[in-house]
């Protein structure tokens, strides 16, 4: 079996060689902007689960800012990590935004003039997730660019209780994103969704999700770098 790192690499390459990559470029270390994004933006953004949701996470990359800026239009919470998770999480309430400005609000600067910064304990209940991918396969296994910060993301909402376990995951991706086969690792978080300019997929034989931060798996170096991970282990510590 391909490893993580020789599918993303496989990825990126193709969607470059078959130029079906959009800007920013080269997408190489990236979660790929892609042909169709806002098309398959649209299925999750027309989903059941996108309608009855009143507060959704997305990751701040390009081929999911349309989601949220429809999120925004459509009165919802947007809740958006900052980079690397080193400030937390940002919150856009679109009642403190002008109407004209949801779009630039939706990226990553806007978000951080508009979205004011929130330590999770302090979030709102998220209904519903949308992660950004390299790279996907139908049993919901999915990888990212390598940082593992998707993970950390969703472990450290759920330790805080602002998600359940079972919280509804969507993806958007190219066609050309969707492998056969991914290792799945303890931390590895599946998707439920994942949409592409040509269908979107409900699946039903995914991997268990993770019950939180598995600690041991962690570096110091990377708890070190993130300053909500220290605070958390020293917490944990305490006990």
């Amino acid at each position: 079996m391909e490893s993580k790192e020789e599918i993303r690499q496989r990825i990126w390459n193709l969607l470059e060689e078959t130029n079906i990559a959009r800007f920013p470029r080269p997408v190489f270390n990236r979660i790929p902007n892609f042909v169709g994004a806002d098309i398959a933006a649209d299925k999750i953004i027309k989903s059941e689960f996108f309608k009855q949701s009143r507060v959704i996470k997305v990751n701040p990359d390009s081929p999911q800012r349309k989601i949220r800026e429809k999120i925004l239009e459509s009165g919802k919470i947007l809740v958006m990590p900052t980079p690397r998770i080193r400030e937390g999480f940002l919150v856009l309430d679109p009642s403190r935004i002008p109407n004209d400005q949801y779009k630039f609000a939706s990226t990553i600067k806007g978000a951080f003039i508009y979205g004011q910064k929130v330590h999770p304990k302090f979030l709102p209940k998220i209904d519903m997730i949308v992660l950004g991918s390299v790279a996907v396969s139908l049993n919901g296994a999915r990888i990212g660019k390598g940082e593992g910060y998707g993970e950390l993301e969703f472990a450290i909402l759920l330790e805080y209780g602002k998600i359940s376990k079972d919280v509804t995951i969507f993806t958007s991706v190219h066609d050309i994103q969707i492998v056969d086969r991914i290792p799945v690792e303890p931390f590895d978080v599946s998707v439920d969704f994942i949409a592409t300019p040509t269908t979107i997929y409900e699946i039903t034989n995914k991997h268990e999700r993770p019950n939180g931060i598995i600690w041991d798996l962690l570096s110091e170096e990377k708890i070190n770098e993130i300053p909500l991970l220290k605070e958390m282990k020293n917490k944990k510590s305490s006990f």
